[in-house]
């Protein structure tokens, strides 16, 4: 299957999730889609390994992803919305320190369909941490913080416990939605590679470590990143229980939604 053709069916299958009122349809299409990505990654690689000399070969690429404005509130969610995404779709990625722009490493199909999913997903996490913060169920709950007074010529740290804010709130909240989405299709890819390899030959394994290998060159080669980004697993303002299970519960039933169209103009993603 061409690479136009694969995108156009997952376009299907997540406006199909997106149309949809039933929370377990949503899911249903959502896992299809990230199946059939997999399959026709698979495909694409197969064929990609048997293309003529006479054809232009496919190779990894590297593609600017802008999250958002620098400075703007929320972008290490979204960045690790996106880079969770990638992690189940084969694309490696860099982020810059200010959460703003992402460099993802990949094949361009791969890529286009984390831009997809990523798009999407978005949209629900923001509408759904939009609806939690204006229940105000997180108000109830406290958290401890650091503060930070001048004595003299002396700095002293205490720690205090305070309500928690809904800044606070928000960030757990989409932290635990980006980590709990990242899991469900990381655990729909490794089903279906599974199943794809034990349906066929043995040369369909071998193709799929070609790739990873191919992938892992390129990146080593072109990557020019520093340390390691750990924006996604903290936030600063403090911790909250209970605004993370609240997310962790939304992204367990979030079904696609407000999909742009696959191969359309590429640019900052908006939320």
């Amino acid at each position: 299957m061409s690479s136009e053709k694969m995108l156009t069916r997952v376009g299907a299958l997540l406006r199909q999730a997106e149309s949809t009122d039933n929370p377990h349809e949503g899911e249903a299409f959502m896992a299809a889609a990230q199946r059939l990505a997999t399959s026709s990654a698979i495909d694409l690689a197969v064929a990609r390994a048997h293309t003529a000399s006479s054809e232009k070969r496919a190779t990894p690429t590297q593609r600017l992803i802008t999250i958002g404005e620098p400075g703007k509130r929320g972008l290490r969610t979204y960045a690790q919305l996106f880079i969770s995404i990638a992690a189940a779709n084969d694309v490696q990625c860099d982020i810059a320190q200010t959460g703003a722009v992402i460099f993802a490493y990949g094949f361009a199909g791969d890529i286009d369909v984390c831009e997809a999913l990523y798009s999407s997903l978005l949209f629900q996490m923001v509408r759904d941490s939009d609806a939690y913060i204006r229940s105000g169920a997180y108000r109830g709950e406290t958290t401890i913080r650091t503060v930070v007074e001048t004595r003299g010529r002396r700095r002293v740290s205490s720690q205090v416990r305070k309500p928690v804010a809904g800044v606070t709130a928000r960030l757990n909240f989409q932290m635990a939605y980006a980590s709990r989405i990242g899991a469900r299709l990381t655990e729909t890819k490794q089903e279906t590679e599974t199943k794809v390899v034990a349906e066929s030959s043995s040369e369909t394994a071998l193709v799929l470590r070609n790739k990873e290998i191919e992938l892992k060159n390129y990146y080593s080669s072109n990557s020019k990143a520093r340390g390691t980004w750990k924006g996604g697993g903290r936030a600063d303002a403090g911790h909250s229980s209970h605004a993370r299970k609240a997310g962790d519960r939304a992204a367990q039933s979030a079904r696609l939604g407000n999909l742009p169209e696959i191969g359309g103009a590429r640019g900052q993603l908006s939320s």
